[in-house]
């Protein structure tokens, strides 16, 4: 039994807290979510105010009975759970779940922004109550979401294809996706012609300009003709330069990190997923080892504000006067304006002590931790120095016999760098952005003459839109209102995992698949896609959170339309009319007509004489994404260990595999994890691979030296190996979306549901 019992959702955190805190406490991890609706049924109550159904999950009854064994009437309850709504959720759901009296337990709740021994005991000091609002807030969505997923895609099953999902946020993510990709189909290059000249100062100094005007006004060439016709005119001229203009240009740094621009930073600086970012973020939150101490070194990385505490501006002042200078320090701190809707009292990212500069903690972190750790704290250090100052110099340089034309020289220096000498912003055009940069220009006087020694006309086509980043569509669902920090991640690769929308490279494309069920949920359920409508919701649940929505009412509006619409489409939408279109095309065997049809591997022609003639082929030769050609570029050469043949990179549904090119005479295929395989530590002999159970294929790591050895893991392991019992680190996925690093073997980590063993009659494959 414990006097004081501290319950958090992690063991790095619960280790780390631990540290700050006297004997009488017992600080224990509840793993995330402990009870949540049932999978095999709706688990709501629509008839009674929507009241949900919520059940301890299956693999979280042992945590329960661990934090009941340290349970007795006398013991102080401290829910320690992170600082937002699904925080403040999680905590409610354990208090349900462990049948805490308040009349026998106290019950105290505790919120820090970072992990930190005055954190930790201030918030001690300072308890409070959990916030019923908060917690409804986050039972609502939980409600609306789950609604939207069991009645809708259910819908999708019969009018699409069997096992398909529609979800609240992720089918407007998609949406944007897919609206996307059409913009680029739809686009129509026009041509357009830029005219570059070098010229050279009597001095011997080599400069560049361009065309920019004629007649006063923009230059629009819009063909080699009237390119050729300006090159013809002017290339004998001789040239002037008639306006030289400078001036100072002052620039300001980029706010602190709020999650949705971390994640944006970090894909386009380090090429972290969204996912990715939050995984790492939580250990530097929660806590890693620092000179064989657990030990936090970011603040909480969910936030939408970029407000800064006076303790952190004062650190932060400190850290620059004594890297940098005075000259480089502000009179006053740098404010920074949230966002609309942001909630002012948390914190934005930024480093639990700045005095800790990246290279002090370098050795004891990842390179992943490190490069993250590296750009908060360069972040957060410019933020509050002294702006940049530029001198942007412009020189306007002409014809002297054709007038009427005007080139322009631009180029600029740095006066003084301010923040500019820690931390640059980094944008989605940062290659062209360094290209005209600190462009120098030779120091030119008004009325001089300069000689051409090169004129180029150059050939251009506008561009369509580009396709999203990760970090791209982060921004634009954030600007929409869409989702909220805690959101991001898990949509992104919840559409993903949905094979809605796929990854090429850095860039989301959709599906076919993905567009399919975009264009019936835009005809059928515009409000369940609608951009406006989405941000309402949001913006209702924000109300309920801040006690200004009931939120019973609030789902009531939604859904009574919402469910009358699902069943009047499930009567009039045919499933031909949705995955069957009308073609020009002619059958080469029988001479009918085809259709394009949707089936399990996207569109194909099918003949409509079916079945008497069965003729069907691709509707179009899939080009190979980014990645499965740097697949193939990287495991060209692998030589089959049956028959000596060449490997080629093979996709299925499951996914890439390398598969042997004397296919049928050998049959044999690789996971394309076995080159890279992660040695296995049970036998020491073997390698871990991916695998998947025959009769679910729910895919799995187990060692390929089965059956000799039977070590296997749900989960993706890193290569790294527990500390404590010597077997794999794993990266184990939440409903939420939230990846954590976890033990495959410790029980009291995260071992019960990690199997240790694959019986033989389990068909593994």
């Amino acid at each position: 039994m414990a006097k004081d019992l501290v319950i958090v959702e992690s063991p790095a955190k619960a280790k780390t807290i631990s540290r700050f805190l006297s004997k009488n406490f017992v600080v224990r991890a509840s793993m995330g979510h402990v009870r949540d609706l049932p999978k095999s049924k709706m688990g709501v109550d629509i008839e009674h105010d929507f009241k949900p159904e919520y059940l301890i999950s299956p693999d979280k009854k042992k945590v329960i009975t661990e934090l009941k064994s340290f349970i007795d009437k006398d013991t102080n309850i401290w829910v320690a759970t992170d600082e937002d709504r699904e925080g403040e959720a999680i905590g409610w759901h354990l208090l349900e779940a462990l049948k805490i009296n308040p009349k026998k337990n106290k019950v105290e709740r505790i919120v820090f922004h970072e992990i930190t021994e005055k954190a930790i005991l201030e918030a001690i000091k300072h308890p409070r109550q959990l916030f019923q609002d908060m917690i409804d807030a986050q039972q609502a969505r939980r409600v609306l979401d789950r609604l939207v997923g069991y009645e809708l895609s259910p819908l999708l099953w019969k009018k699409v294809r069997y096992g398909l999902s529609a979800g609240r946020v992720q089918s407007v993510a998609t949406r944007l996706v897919v609206d996307r990709e059409r913009e680029i189909l739809a686009f129509v290059p026009n041509e357009y012609w830029s005219l570059t000249a070098d010229f050279l100062t009597k001095r011997d100094e080599k400069f560049r300009a361009a065309l920019t005007k004629i007649n006063g006004k923009e230059a629009k060439v819009t063909n080699g003709t009237e390119a050729n016709a300006i090159h013809d005119e002017i290339k004998k001229d001789t040239f002037t330069v008639t306006n030289i203009d400078e001036k100072d240009v002052k620039r300001s740094p980029a706010a602190p990190f709020t999650t949705s621009t971390l994640q944006q930073e970090c894909s386009r600086k380090l090429g972290f997923s969204v996912k990715k970012t939050m995984m790492v973020a939580q250990q530097m939150y929660e806590g890693v080892e620092v000179d064989g101490k657990p030990t936090a070194l970011i603040t909480y990385m969910r936030t939408d504000s970029t407000n800064l505490s006076d303790v952190a501006i004062e650190q932060a002042n400190a850290v620059i006067s004594e890297l940098y200078g005075k000259e480089y320090l502000l009179p006053t701190a740098r404010k920074f304006k949230s966002k609309k809707g942001a909630q002012e009292a948390h914190e934005a990212i930024r480093p639990v002590d700045m005095s800790i500069e990246p290279f002090k903690v370098k050795s004891d972190l990842s390179k992943d931790q490190f490069n993250l750790y590296e750009l908060v704290w360069k972040r957060t250090v410019a933020c509050q120095m002294a702006e940049a100052i530029l001198k942007q110099v412009g020189a306007d340089i002409t014809p002297d016999n054709h007038k009427r034309y005007n080139f322009r020289a631009t180029g600029q220096t740095v006066v003084f760098p301010g923040f500019m000498k820690v931390y640059m912003e980094g944008n989605d055009q940062e290659e062209d952005d360094e290209k005209d940069g600190e462009k120098l220009l030779p120091l030119l006087k008004k009325d001089e003459s300069v000689d051409l020694k090169e004129l180029l006309p150059e050939q251009h086509f506008t561009k369509p839109p580009a396709r999203y980043t990760e970090a791209a569509l982060v921004k634009k669902l954030e600007s929409e209102g869409i989702g909220r920090p805690s959101t991001y991640a898990p949509t992104i690769s919840t559409i993903i995992a949905r094979l809605y929308v796929e990854k090429d490279g850095k860039v989301l494309k959709p599906t076919d698949l993905g567009m399919l069920v975009t264009d019936l949920l835009v005809e059928h359920f515009p409000k369940i896609v609608d951009y406006k409508f989405t941000a309402e919701m949001e913006e209702g649940l924000d109300k309920v959170a801040e006690g200004k929505q009931a939120w019973v009412p609030l789902i009531r509006d939604f859904y009574e339309p919402f469910h009358k619409l699902i069943v009047e489409k499930n009567e009039t939408i045919k499933k031909d009319d949705v995955t069957t279109e009308a073609s020009e095309e002619k059958c080469p065997e029988c001479g009918n007509a085809l259709q394009i049809k949707f089936g399990r591997f996207g569109k194909f022609y099918a003949c409509t004489n079916y079945p008497e003639c069965k003729f069907k082929r691709p509707l179009v030769v899939k080009e190979k994404t980014q990645e499965q050609k740097d697949l193939e570029e990287k495991l060209k050469g692998t030589k089959c260990e049956k028959c000596g043949s060449d490997m080629a990179v093979k996709t299925s549904r499951f996914g890439s595999f390398l598969g042997c090119t004397n296919y049928p005479k050998c049959k044999n295929i690789v996971s394309i994890d076995d080159p890279n395989a992660i040695k296995c530590p049970k036998c020491g002999k073997g390698s871990m691979i991916k695998r998947f159970s025959k009769k679910t294929r729910k895919a799995f790591y187990g060692c390929n030296k089965y059956p000799d050895c039977k070590n296997a893991v749900w989960d993706k392991p890193t290569g790294e190996l527990c500390k404590k019992c010597g077997m794999l680190i794993t990266e184990k996925t939440s409903k939420e979306g939230d990846v954590k690093l976890v033990c495959s073997g410790c029980a009291d980590v995260s071992g019960e549901g990690a199997p240790k063993e694959i019986p033989t009659e389990s068909g593994a494959e």
